[in-house]
């Protein structure tokens, strides 16, 4: 069963890479949020697994509050470019 959290760890790691790479050369501002958020999320995602895979169940509330702090991060960051004008 080590294996199967192993491998899911080393696909989630793949698309945080290409979520990383979507933030950074993407055209406009909100791609560029949109693949920070999607690496945040797959952060909260590579927490979780890891903390099973390390037989610790309670990184789940590592991953929860790191969830939360993306989530109130990402309202932050889309609230203030709704009242300035991004740059392009």
């Amino acid at each position: 069963m080590t294996d199967v959290y192993a491998g899911v760890s080393v696909a989630i790691l793949v698309v945080m890479a290409i979520a990383l790479a979507r933030a950074f050369s993407a055209p406009t501002v909100y791609d560029r949020i949109l693949g920070v958020n999607m690496f945040g999320t797959k952060t909260v995602l590579f927490i979780a697994v890891g903390g099973f895979l390390m037989g610790r169940p309670d990184f789940l509330d590592i991953a929860i509050v790191y969830a939360l702090i993306n989530f109130i991060g990402m309202v932050a960051v889309l609230r203030f470019f709704e009242y300035t004008a991004p740059i392009e």
